[in-house]
């Protein structure tokens, strides 16, 4: 018996068509047949989650344009990363529903961004009662794979977000396993912490292809595992019984060379399989921007590759699961 086609997972919603984690990203999304969707969340000065790739929102809403707001702007290192732009944390829920959402990337996509400052930024549980409703309607179960970002940071300000996931997921009944939910991050110990809450879920370790985790890093300084150590089979080893699966950056697979030719697929997926273990994989996205260099064609950035061939060395993989910006591309090319 053969496997099973990947997971389609609209990431941020169909975030090539909408700017991402708006409202008509993830109507669009569950219209063109995904299988789930992955929502990012971070928490406000008030401890509320929005659904929002990264707690610095500058480039994904209107908020540089808002005299009001314009003392909020700051600078911060946020995972060991210096930013300078306005930060979730700084604004309370209220606040933060003024804002609009727009395209993060609109050289890239314009069309996207002709749907700017239209939508307003979602929490968590405004996405998950999206989600049932769109179960309900499309007549098919549709799942979230929801992606806790700088947990560790979160805690050292005081908005520790184990318990404000735990709330929302019970208030709209996500906790107990009626609806299927997985819970990623590329901190570990922010996915523990739920497990042993008894978070009903599937649990998956992102892993990055170069860097160290944020959370490892504040424990244990430059004695922490990088991730392409964690992604090599004695890695692996020490997350069996620990995590379900691992979510790896596409490059991890494709292994292209110095030229831009990819090598792959590697063995990172055969050796996860061998030991039980899940393995998603991210982004898939048609644009020449994001394509290794042996796929892109002529156009300029914007224009689609050879998408598929790049593809296809991702589904040979064995791949369990994929993260799509377009949602209908995917859906043609990974299930049968």
């Amino acid at each position: 018996m053969g496997r099973r086609p990947p997971l389609v997972i609209a990431h941020r919603g169909a975030s090539g068509y909408r700017p991402e984690h708006s409202p008509s990203a993830y109507e669009l999304a569950f219209q063109m047949g995904c299988d789930a969707v992955e929502p990012d969340i971070v928490a406000t000065k008030d401890g509320v989650l929005v659904v929002r790739h990264e707690n610095e929102i500058s480039g994904t809403t209107d908020v540089a344009d808002r005299p009001e707001f314009a003392d909020r702007r700051t600078t911060k290192t946020v995972d060991g990363t210096r930013l300078t732009g306005w930060f979730t944390e700084d604004f309370t829920w209220r606040e933060l529903s003024t804002l609009r959402s727009r395209e993060r990337i609109p050289d890239i996509r314009p069309h996207s961004a002709t749907f700017d400052d239209a939508q307003p930024i979602l929490r968590l549980t405004d996405l998950l009662r999206l989600v049932e409703a769109a179960s309900l309607e499309h007549g098919r179960e549709i799942g979230v794979v929801l992606e806790i970002k700088h947990a560790t940071y979160f805690a050292a300000i005081g908005l520790d977000l184990v318990p404000l996931i735990l709330r929302d997921l019970r208030a709209c009944g996500w906790d107990d396993g009626r609806w299927p939910l997985i819970v990623e991050s590329f901190e570990s110990t922010v996915l523990s912490r739920l497990r042993e809450a008894g978070l009903a879920a599937r649990y998956i370790y992102l892993l990055e292809a170069k860097g160290r985790p944020a959370d490892l890093v504040a424990a244990l300084g430059a004695h922490a595992p990088t991730y392409a150590a964690t992604a090599r089979p004695a890695g692996l080893d020490r997350l069996v019984g620990r995590v379900d699966g691992v979510s790896v950056d596409k490059r991890m697979i494709l292994a292209p060379d110095r030229h831009g030719r990819a090598t792959g697929p590697s063995s990172v997926v055969a050796d996860a399989h061998d030991r039980g273990l899940q393995v998603f994989t991210w982004t898939c996205r048609p644009e020449n921007r994001f394509l290794v260099g042996e796929f892109r064609r002529d156009g300029g950035p914007s224009a689609f590759g050879d998408y598929e061939g790049e593809w296809a060395l991702i589904r040979g993989s064995g791949v369990d699961g994929v993260f799509v910006d377009h949602t209908d591309l995917g859906v043609a090319f990974f299930r049968p």
